[in-house]
């Protein structure tokens, strides 16, 4: 802050009267200056003609804002929360934005004056024998003390919009950040969803393979029997006793997946790993899979947090350009001074003792061996790299999501297919059992269509598995959501 012991009026007319090059300086420089370096304009994304697959439909925030709703799982729900409420990388995300806003005061304390407050008692003995011949003035006293109390000021003007630019680029790293912190929230909650939705369908398929295995448990037993009755030859035992063992050796691995899964769920959320591990008691609940409504691509390129920190860092570059433009240009401050100063600190307050300076100061880099206009080429050649990262973030962005929204089309597709198949695999067991029980059909072919009703619903719930993971990376693609939206 510059002092409030501000100089007289006729020592400010005096300073302009003594160095009228200053004068003429603030007259053509405070005439008002634009900032050097280009504007920045937001760039045009290329969207083409729509959907290649697919028409839009509306899409509403909410089923946007809290996405992970929809699959109408309360469980779901409240692990995503948690997450939101609690995941460590989020917690960094949200740190590195606290960092961006410091960053970004730190450079807008720029256009403000800067001042200082100091105090010093200086105590000084000259010597005798100095060039001084102190001993020949009379009253001298070699011992000195001088006690100083001022304030000092600086203001370094903007007259090329060196702050500007300076500012333009936080302003514009700050966004970046804060969409990247969107886009870790994101991530989180999309790998919580799907991590659970892979939990809980593989407790499914686990259900759906043990009960095949117990279908081929049996199978194997009445094999066994006709073997020994010598209605079959022992070759058929060992060959149902192999299926029997393949399909045993694979459940430890598919309950350790589980386990893992559950595991994983609880750094995400937060917590210790064996805090969700009481998941695995619980009984699997089917997610709801339907069409999920696609909007424009315009409004997909407006949501995707990376293509919005890619359009920010592009901001940002472009400001730094006009930042190292202008050290072409000269730099003008004014350092004040005021304050007392004394010999006793009895009358240090007096009027008498008071005491002031105005400093204008000019600095120009005229002669730095083309460093100046090398540091421009290299934020032009930024700024360039900056503006194809955001085009090719466009392209990812619109590749993403059409690639995900023909894998979940197609796993929809599938999905129905290998309902149908459980539908006609249960009705094949349904008459084969009524044959059975009217003595048309041996125990044998009833158990073989049991289990080929059993590895129906095997396949049934890992193509429900896939398109749930489908689903989740098609939301995500889209651009899906975030915390507090």
């Amino acid at each position: 802050m510059i002092s409030t012991r501000r100089p007289p009026r006729l020592a400010r007319a005096a300073l302009f009267t003594m160095f009228p090059h200053v004068a003429l300086l603030f007259a053509v420089l405070l005439g008002g200056c634009a900032a050097v370096g280009p504007d920045y304009v937001s760039p045009p994304m290329v969207q083409g003609d729509g959907w290649a697959d697919a028409a839009p439909a509306a899409v509403s925030p909410d089923e946007l804002g809290r996405w992970w709703q929809r699959f109408e799982d309360p469980t779901l729900n409240r692990l995503v929360e948690a997450a939101l409420a609690g995941n460590l990388d989020i917690y960094q995300a949200a740190a590195r934005i606290a960092e961006s806003r410091a960053v970004l005061d730190r450079v807008t304390g720029r256009e403000r004056p800067r001042g200082a407050a100091g105090a010093s008692v200086n105590t000084t003995r000259l010597s005798k024998n100095g060039s001084l011949p102190i001993e020949r003035i009379p009253g001298f006293d070699r011992d000195q003390r001088i006690v100083d109390l001022g304030v000092d000021a600086s203001w370094e003007l903007d007259l090329f919009g060196r702050t500007r630019r300076a500012v333009e680029a936080a302003e514009a790293s700050l966004g970046g950040v804060q969409e990247e912190h969107r886009a870790v929230q994101f991530a989180v909650a999309a790998e919580v969803t799907r991590t659970y939705l892979a939990l809980r369908g593989g407790q499914r398929r686990l259900a759906a393979f043990e009960a095949a295995t117990s279908s081929v448990r049996q199978t194997a037993e009445l094999v066994a029997r006709q073997v020994t009755a010598g209605e079959l030859a022992e070759v058929e035992r060992h060959r149902i006793e192999a299926d029997l063992h393949a399909l045993e050796a694979r459940l430890p691995s598919q309950r350790a997946e589980l386990r893992a899964l559950a595991l994983a769920l609880g750094p995400l959320v937060g917590t210790l790993p064996e805090v969700q591990l009481t998941l695995l008691e619980e009984t699997p609940p089917a997610p709801v899979l339907s069409p999920f409504p696609l909007g424009e691509r315009s409004e997909l390129l407006a949501r995707r947090p990376d293509v919005r920190a890619a359009e920010r860092r592009l901001a940002a570059a472009t400001a730094e350009i006009g930042l190292a433009t202008a050290e072409l240009y000269p730099r003008l401050s004014i350092g004040a001074r005021g304050g007392f100063q004394a010999l006793d600190g009895s009358n240090l307050l007096e009027a008498s003792s008071a005491t002031w300076s105005l400093l204008p100061a000019i600095s120009w880099r005229l002669f730095d061996g083309g460093r100046v206009r090398a540091e421009i080429r290299i934020a032009e050649a930024r700024a360039a790299s900056a503006g194809y990262a955001f085009e090719a973030a466009v392209l990812t962005a619109l590749t993403d999501a059409e690639r995900a929204l023909a894998r979940y089309r197609g796993g929809l597709d599938a999905l129905e297919h290998r309902r149908a198949a459980v539908d006609s695999a249960g009705r094949a067991r349904d008459l084969e059992r009524l044959r059975y029980e009217a003595g048309e059909a041996s125990l044998l072919a009833l158990l073989n269509t049991e289990r080929r009703l059993d590895e129906s619903s095997v396949e049934l719930e890992d193509t429900r598995i896939q398109a749930s993971v489908d689903l989740v990376v098609l939301i995500k693609a889209l651009g899906g959501g975030w915390a507090g939206e």
